[in-house]
C-alpha cells in the first residue's frame, strides 16, 4: 500500500457538538478556533450551523465538524437530529456569569437523552469555562471548587479555561477536544445537509455572541 492509500485510510471525520447558554461565546470559540477571527458582535445562532477544521493528532489526520448551536430553549426540540452521531459534546459556560454554569446540568441531561446515550459518564464531555480574559486580575465568580465537583460528577470531564477574545487556550481546548473524540469516532454519515441557518460572520446590529 502507497503512502497516499494510507493517508486516506488515516483519514478521520470527527463530530463536534458546542452547547450552552446564549452570549457564552460558543461562536466566538468556533470562529477563533477556524478562522482566528474575533468579533463583538455576531448574529445569535438559529438552530445551528458547522464549520470544518483539520489537524493532525499523533499519525492521524482529523477533520473537525463543529456544529454550534442555538442557545435559547426554544431552538432545543431540534436537538435530536443535531446530536444524532455526535463523537463528543463541548458544554461552554461564562466564567463570570453562574447562571451559565447552573444551566449546565440542563444541557448535559438534555444532550444525554436526544442523543440516547446508553452512558452517558462514558460519553466524551470536554467543559470550557469562556471569557477568562475579563476575570483576569479578580476572582472568578464561578466557584472552582463547584466547577471541580461537578466535573467529577459527570464521569471526570475535562475541564479547560479559555478565552475566545485572546485566542487563550483555544487551540489547546479543541485539541482536548479532538483526541478525546477520537475514542468515540462513528462510522456512519455524520454530515446534515439543510439544517445549517446561521450567520458566523460579524453582524453589527446584534452583540450576542452565542
Amino acid at each position: 500500500m502507497d503512502s497516499t492509500s494510507q493517508s486516506r485510510r488515516k483519514r478521520t471525520l470527527l463530530k463536534v457538538i458546542l452547547l450552552g447558554d446564549c452570549g457564552v461565546g460558543k461562536t466566538s470559540l468556533m470562529n477563533q478556533y477556524v478562522y482566528k477571527k474575533y468579533s463583538e458582535h455576531y448574529k445569535s445562532t438559529i438552530g445551528a450551523d458547522f464549520v470544518t477544521k483539520e489537524l493532525q493528532v499523533d499519525d492521524r489526520t482529523v477533520t473537525l465538524q463543529i456544529w454550534d448551536t442555538a442557545g435559547q430553549e426554544k431552538f432545543q426540540s431540534l436537538g435530536t437530529a443535531f446530536y444524532r452521531g455526535a463523537d463528543c459534546c463541548v458544554l461552554v459556560y461564562d466564567v463570570n456569569v453562574p447562571r451559565t454554569f447552573e444551566t449546565l446540568n440542563t444541557w448535559h441531561d438534555e444532550f444525554s437523552r436526544q442523543a440516547d446515550l446508553d452512558n452517558p459518564a462514558a460519553f466524551p464531555f470536554v467543559l470550557l469555562g469562556n471569557k477568562i480574559d475579563l476575570a483576569i486580575g479578580q476572582n472568578l465568580t464561578v466557584c472552582e471548587e463547584k466547577v471541580k465537583e461537578w466535573c467529577e460528577s459527570r464521569g471526570n470531564i475535562p475541564h479547560l479555561k479559555t478565552s475566545a477574545k485572546e485566542n487563550y487556550n483555544v487551540e489547546d481546548a479543541f485539541l482536548c477536544v479532538a483526541k478525546i473524540a477520537l475514542e468515540n469516532e462513528h462510522q456512519e454519515d455524520i454530515y446534515f445537509p439543510g439544517f445549517s441557518e446561521s450567520v458566523s460572520e460579524p453582524e453589527q446590529r446584534s452583540s450576542c455572541a452565542c
